[in-house]
């Protein structure tokens, strides 16, 4: 009896720590041409951690950046309103970093955390600049997908500096050889190792991983929660 005893209260206790350490939410913004699935890892890996997440599903091939931003970001706001005293992080994959940085340059969150970006494109992408003329390109990428290049009039050219903690994640390995000949080396096969880049960023770790499945390894999991947690990539953690 005593045992069991014993082993109910450290259940108890480590429920307690658990429940002590959910104050926190995360937003999760998935790239474009995907969906909330795309980041089941990622969202299963910091409810493991305590956080709430808010694993948010919008249509980013339906509409331009502009109205997608103001769409998922609140959704995602929505689900972790909880107690003022909660910070609010975000983990993002390629475009779904535009469209944080979209909002955050016009509103203002007050319990903002920590931004992680994995592969974003936040100088664009010169697949866009070349690409975008080719029949088909929108159909696949919708008017967002249009936005993304690397000219003066792309959304990500027209974003300034982060004044938040941002850590970018990018990719060194590509499996598409046909865009990667459109792109500066190294690539993750849709952005270049340079335009991931954001003026303002406070840590920026690179990974041989590709765009299309970043958000599903473990070490960029790791990374992600690193940031999340400290403000800094684990670099002993590679």
């Amino acid at each position: 009896m005593q045992k069991k005893s014993i082993q109910l209260l450290v259940i108890a206790i480590c429920t307690l720590l658990v429940e002590s350490s959910s104050a926190d939410c995360i937003i999760l913004l998935h790239g474009l041409a995907r969906t909330a699935s795309s980041m089941n890892i990622m969202e299963e890996a910091f409810q493991r951690r305590g956080f709430r997440v808010a694993n948010v599903n919008y249509p980013s091939r339906k509409a331009p950046v502009e109205k997608l931003a103001h769409m998922a970001v609140r959704s995602g706001l929505e689900t972790c309103a909880n107690s003022p005293d909660e910070r609010i992080h975000f983990v993002t994959h390629s475009m779904g970093g535009i469209l944080v940085r979209y909002y955050l340059a016009r509103n203002e969150i007050q319990n903002l955390g920590r931004v992680v970006m994995l592969a974003p494109p936040n100088k664009g992408s010169e697949v866009v600049d070349s690409l975008a003329g080719v029949p088909g390109f929108k159909f696949i990428n919708g008017p967002a997908g249009l936005q993304l290049g690397t000219d003066h009039q792309s959304i990500p050219s027209q974003l300034g500096a982060v004044d938040y903690p941002v850590g970018v994640i990018a990719g060194t390995r590509s499996i598409n050889p046909i865009l990667s000949q459109f792109l500066p080396n190294p690539d993750d096969g849709k952005v270049s190792l340079q335009s991931t880049r954001v003026e303002g960023m406070s840590d920026f770790i690179a990974l041989p991983l590709t765009h299309p499945f970043i958000m599903r390894s473990q070490a960029a999991v790791r990374q992600a929660i690193s940031f999340v947690e400290t403000g800094a990539f684990a670099r002993g953690a590679l």
